[in-house]
């Protein structure tokens, strides 16, 4: 019988290429025996890499572990677009490249447009709400959908190789960066269509391939990390007392010290324990999250 309840813990798997992150979290929840299992940071098909999974209580913590960085190794192949912007879409445009097509100057100047981006234009078919529906779902639909821009951050973008037609390039960005829209906007900085036909995603935040367990795993369990540890690395972290835990986990406001930042903090109960999630608020933490007690 599959429980309904899990060992809260924080698993980084290697996802391979071919299924969706829905998929690990289904044969997840399989393994681990138990309904209550999540996912941070989504992860297309034909991405491989850093996934997060998220067991039991720890399906609280996706919207904090899912904000950091991400740093990818990605391959732009120039030539043809696709409907998705990626190698499992359906042709849009195609276009002979001539020999000695990519000009360096040219190709620096689009990456170095790249790097100062601020704004990004998602693609279309993603898992963006659009008047309640995702957008991938109104494409398949058959509508046509123009996403507004949003926000995003370049930390750094290096070529590390070039080819007659595709270029490998290593990127650290924001939470909510599209690398599919990348390479389409290369593709229209340098006038050929573009696609993304290769992603591998090797750090989300500070959770990296090096710790990453292969999937599907080997054996049942896994290497995990507790709550504490997966929120250590992420958020900065405040130790109470017994009096003060039992007030956090009950949801009230707690002094704020000094040394408190503005930004989502993590309770620790006396014993190392998770207790809640919490940001200031004047002279005041106020709880965002609660977590129950092990």
């Amino acid at each position: 019988m599959v429980r309904l309840t899990a060992e809260p813990a924080v698993v980084v798997f290697d996802k391979p290429e071919g299924p969706t992150s829905h998929d690990v979290v289904a044969r997840t929840r399989r393994l681990a025996g138990t309904r209550r299992v999540g996912h941070a940071g989504t992860l297309d098909p034909m991405a491989s890499g850093v996934l997060l999974i998220l067991l039991g209580e720890a399906t609280k913590l996706s919207a904090y572990l899912t904000g950091s960085d991400k740093t990818y190794l990605a391959e732009v192949r120039f030539g043809k677009s696709t409907t998705t912007l990626d190698a499992q879409g359906e042709p849009t445009a195609e276009a002979a490249l001539a020999p000695g097509w990519l000009d360096a100057l040219r190709l620096d100047a689009a990456l170095d447009a790249a790097r100062e981006q601020t704004e990004q234009i998602p693609p279309s078919v993603s898992a963006i709400h659009v008047a309640g529906a995702r957008a991938h779902e109104r494409v398949r639909r058959g509508e046509t959908l123009q996403l507004p821009p949003r926000a995003v951050a370049v930390r750094s973008l290096t070529l590390e190789s070039v080819g007659p037609e595709r270029v490998t390039l290593r990127l650290t960005v924001s939470a909510g960066y599209y690398v599919r829209a990348l390479a389409r906007d290369l593709g229209q900085a340098l006038g050929v269509p573009a696609h993304l036909s290769a992603l591998r995603r090797e750090r989300s935040g500070s959770f990296t391939l090096a710790q990453a367990s292969p999937f599907p795993p080997p054996s049942w369990p896994p290497a995990r990390l507790s709550m504490t540890q997966a929120i250590e690395r992420t958020l900065p972290v405040a130790r109470l007392g017994p009096a003060e835990a039992v007030l956090a986990r009950q949801g009230k406001r707690l002094p704020a010290g000094p040394d408190h930042e503005a930004g989502p903090i993590a309770l620790l109960g006396p014993d190392g324990e998770l207790v809640a999630i919490a940001a200031r608020d004047g002279e005041t933490l106020r709880v965002l999250r609660g977590f129950t007690a092990p």
